[in-house]
């Protein structure tokens, strides 16, 4: 079985060469057996399927659109190489979702740019009003949970849209419960401090977020 790469929007994926039967580009389940073959072209489709969503994930833990690119190819690599361990009696959105952050994980870890602290006190941390995030445009609010620190971010997204729980995270982060707790309210205090400059119209008299980092 040789192996070769394919740019796709620029960035290098890896491809396992192999023939397999013929499969329905359109039937995950289709392609996904013939990934197991090796079919070059059913990786291929498998890419086509899930670029957009995996795009979705990848954006959420990225610092921007570069970075999410490089993750997806990263993780993309990842499901090729380990789908022979995947259970096809599971979903595979969720085995693939699995990886994705996994790997948004791995591509901050190895540039070292988690960096966390427990040294927060916090004056005041009202929860932004569900009714003002509705307001506001989905692109705005991918673009300002983006512009946090790292380590802010990946508590917020894991905790916030990922759906996992602050003992999850810890343990996919090598952190402890605590610490993930205050990471994600550094995260939703930074974000509404964002919201507020940008937004005051939207925000009721006196909502305000203020802490400080020693």
């Amino acid at each position: 079985m040789g192996v070769f790469a394919v740019e796709f929007n620029s960035r290098r994926v890896v491809f396992f060469r192999k023939s397999s039967p013929a499969f329905n580009e359109r039937d995950v389940t289709s392609v996904l057996a013939a990934c197991r073959g090796g079919d070059t072209h059913a990786q291929r489709a498998l890419f086509n399927l899930f670029y957009s969503y995996g795009k979705s994930i990848c954006l959420r833990h990225a610092a921007n659109a570069e970075d999410a690119e490089e993750i997806l190819n990263d993780g993309f690599m990842k499901v090729f190489q380990h789908l022979p361990t995947y259970d096809p009696a599971l979903p595979f959105k969720a085995w693939f979702r699995s990886i994705l952050i996994r790997t948004c994980i791995d591509y901050h870890r190895r540039r070292g740019k988690y960096n966390y602290h427990l040294d927060l006190e916090v004056v005041e941390a009202p929860a932004l009003d569900g009714s003002v995030v509705d307001q506001i445009a989905a692109e705005e609010i991918l673009s300002l949970v983006q512009q946090l620190p790292t380590s802010y971010r990946t508590v917020f997204v894991l905790h916030v849209m990922d759906g996992y729980n602050h003992r999850e995270i810890g343990e996919l982060l090598g952190i402890n419960e605590v610490t993930s707790r205050t990471n994600f309210m550094k995260a939703r205090l930074k974000l509404q401090e964002r919201v507020s400059a940008l937004y005051p119209h939207l925000l009721p008299a006196g909502l305000t977020g203020k802490y400080r980092e020693n």
